[in-house]
């Protein structure tokens, strides 16, 4: 009889050898054995455990996600396009000074601000810098310091290895920015029910990012050669509305990077992944893409309310003053969807095109019925 490969194994076999690794680092920060290095999973021994976290945490490990977002959230709230929705508004702090420092309105940091100055969250994980291209999760403890974090740089932060080493018995709740993959895994932490496993009670809150994909480091750093930039001189990174370019902010000007040189350096795994708004975040957060002058619309975000912990936390920022909040039009709620269904349906085609049956989804369900909606 062949022996069952242990945990390890097949998360080396069933992802990281199958391009679907996404870098959020949720099989990393458990054990010595498997790291981080680099933008890559690196696997330093051999474990023969049948069931280890590192495969049970991981995004792209089979998952029923229908059964997960039914335990997170009101069914009354599913849409298939875009997951849970309890509201939709166009926000932006009333701070104009972090909005001109921060990247679109700022809705994240003044909201992560305001979570730990009302004592909801005790600190708050979010994406940093680690040297050049290379980004790490750092959990901030001192509210003053959020905004030295307010910028995206579209490569991958393995934010979820830094939860699994920061987190412990639920007594400090951590307020965590997430990826759409980032997000998954921290939905599996909360509804894996692993014994003796109490890391879940430390998610304090989620707030997820709009994200159609992610660069990959080594690439992305050949194309800033390209161009003769210096990844140290890279100050922020933009995608402006109507406009298929990357918006590159360095420290002397500004690139126009046509997305034709952008898309090779795309990380592989972002070509399968479904959910581009962070379905399984407490709030979800993106720039305002529709509508008006593109100058005047970036300083605003989207944000899409998907729990009641999320409901209250927007609550709280319009009671306080913190937000400007709008009630965003019908038709931007409308082409959200549209945009999100289309992501759905060119992951799920690779998907297919890739194991060659429509039974075979890798991470997914066939039998989903979001998966079903948007199969061809």
């Amino acid at each position: 009889m062949e022996k069952r490969l242990g945990a390890q194994a097949r998360l080396k076999k069933d992802v990281l050898e199958q391009g679907l690794c996404t870098g959020c680092g949720a099989c990393s920060g458990l054990c010595p054995y498997q790291v981080v290095y680099q933008d890559r999973i690196v696997q330093y021994f051999p474990c023969d455990l049948a069931d280890g976290k590192c495969r049970a945490f991981c995004p792209r490990t089979w998952t029923d996600y229908d059964a997960v977002r039914r335990k997170l959230f009101d069914v009354a709230d599913l849409t298939p396009e875009i997951g849970p929705v309890r509201g939709f508004y166009l926000t932006r702090s009333a701070d104009s000074a972090l909005r001109r420092h921060a990247q679109h309105g700022a809705t994240v940091t003044s909201l992560l601000e305001l979570a730990m100055k009302e004592g909801l969250i005790n600190a708050a994980l979010v994406s940093a810098k680690k040297n050049d291209l290379e980004q790490e999760g750092r959990v901030v403890e001192d509210r003053s310091e959020l905004r030295r974090f307010a910028k995206s740089r579209f490569t991958v932060s393995p934010t979820v290895a830094a939860f699994h080493r920061h987190a412990c018995d639920g007594s400090r709740k951590i307020g965590i920015v997430a990826t759409p993959c980032q997000a998954a895994a921290l939905a599996k932490i909360k509804t894996a029910a692993i014994d003796g496993d109490s890391r879940a009670e430390s998610i304090g809150m989620v707030i997820g990012l709009f994200c159609g994909w992610t660069l990959s480091q080594e690439k992305f750093q050949h194309l800033l050669q390209q161009y003769r930039v210096s990844p140290a001189d890279v100050t922020g990174v933009d995608i402006p509305s109507g406009k298929n370019m990357l918006e590159l902010h360095t420290t002397e000007t500004v690139f126009n990077v046509p997305f034709a040189d952008v898309e090779a350096c795309i990380r592989t795994a972002c070509r399968f992944c479904i959910d581009s708004t962070a379905e399984l975040a407490d709030l979800s957060v993106g720039a305002a893409r529709y509508g008006g002058d593109w100058q005047e619309m970036r300083e605003w975000n989207q944000v899409i309310v998907r729990s009641r912990a999320g409901e209250a936390l927007i609550d709280l920022a319009r009671q306080k003053g913190v937000l400007e909040i709008r009630q965003a039009p019908a038709h931007a709620l409308e082409d959200l969807k549209k945009a999100a269904a289309e992501k759905k349906k060119k992951a799920l085609a690779n998907l297919v095109k890739k194991s060659g049956s429509k039974r075979k989804l890798f991470y997914l369900s066939s039998d989903d019925p979001v998966i079903k909606k948007y199969m061809e």
